[in-house]
């Protein structure tokens, strides 16, 4: 069953991808804070995770305008080429419910500076979502851009549209389909797909890093992990010792990471407050409120703070003991 495809033109390179939270100034309108995020965007690269993803569902994407998108884009860039690292990967969300949407997304995302696009399916009509309606809607965005494309398969924020492993086969063949991100934790479709392709022809990546060993020994290839906002240098370093074979020392730590990863796992906001208890400071950030979910949606509260704070303190200083690598 292994694929005789070419490898893709622009293949996603492998490792640790951070789904960058979105900053906003602590105004009432709440916003994009583009001066905090070139902070924050240069303190991710600096530490050495392998790529930014942007306009994702951790950075509150439905809640972001168009506008706001692109400039983002344009701030992750500058940071990577003030670092040294212009070649640095930013894959940029361009889910829209209609294939005029996404194609538009895409074009923005790619005249920004983006390198890849990562794409839901549509799902606002679920139950209208049928095989053949995905497999078009991939297709067509797909050839309608140069941007290449990465599948997204997240159920729980399309309805309960999900998308089988033989189904993002099918797409695997096009040319400029590149990939996808399980968020939807099927251990199965990772090692259905990378049976069937190579990385080079289509890279399989975990949607958290709390099963990224399992991903890996499955033959897939890093992860996009929201954990990666708050102790982006130790998700780093497990992705390293499994790469280097040290089997042992990279399941002792796979699961300290998931054990702090499940307060991620509650939603936005203790991502966002874990983020900027724990990173701010480092990343020259220390108001919390640039660190809020955009209105209407609140920030965690007294008791889910403490909770937070509890369940992540363990990885505190294997993350100082760790150094930047840019």
């Amino acid at each position: 069953m292994t694929s005789s495809i070419a490898p893709k033109a622009k293949a996603i390179p492998p490792g640790i991808y951070c789904p960058v939270i979105s900053l906003y100034k602590t105004t009432a309108r709440q916003e994009i804070d583009l001066e905090a995020s070139y902070k924050f965007f240069s303190f991710l690269i600096r530490s050495g995770i392998d790529g930014l993803v942007l306009a994702g569902t951790t950075a509150e994407a439905v809640l972001l305008s168009q506008q706001e998108r692109k400039e983002l884009v344009q701030v992750a860039r500058r940071a990577a080429v003030d670092l040294k690292r212009p070649t640095f990967p930013i894959v940029a969300g361009i889910s829209g419910q209609s294939t005029n949407e996404s194609v538009r997304l895409a074009e923005d995302a790619l005249a920004a500076g983006a390198n890849f696009g990562l794409l839901l399916p549509p799902s606002y009509w679920a139950k209208a979502v049928t095989r053949d309606v995905i497999v078009d809607f991939y297709r067509e965005v797909a050839d309608a851009t140069s941007l290449p494309i990465v599948i997204y398969s997240f159920p729980a924020v399309c309805n309960g549209v999900d998308m089988n492993s033989d189904l993002m086969s099918e797409l695997a063949q096009h040319p400029n389909i590149v990939g996808t991100k399980l968020t939807c934790g099927n251990a199965g479709k990772v090692t259905r797909l990378t049976q069937e392709y190579t990385p080079e022809q289509f890279a399989v990546y975990a949607g958290s890093s709390d099963w990224l060993i399992p991903c890996l020994s499955g033959g897939g290839v890093g992860c996009v992990t929201g954990i990666a906002n708050v102790f982006p240098k130790s998700v780093a370093r497990l992705y390293t010792l499994w790469k280097e074979g040290e089997f042992a020392e990279a399941r002792k730590l796979q699961g300290l990471v998931a054990q702090a990863e499940k307060a991620c796992k509650e939603g936005i906001a203790p991502t966002k407050y874990a983020s900027a208890y724990f990173a701010g400071p480092a990343a020259g950030i220390p108001d919390e409120k640039a660190f809020w979910p955009r209105k209407p949606y609140k920030p965690s509260g007294t008791e889910k703070q403490q909770w937070v704070v509890k369940v992540m303190q363990h990885l505190v200083d294997l993350e100082k003991s760790l150094a930047d690598v840019a």
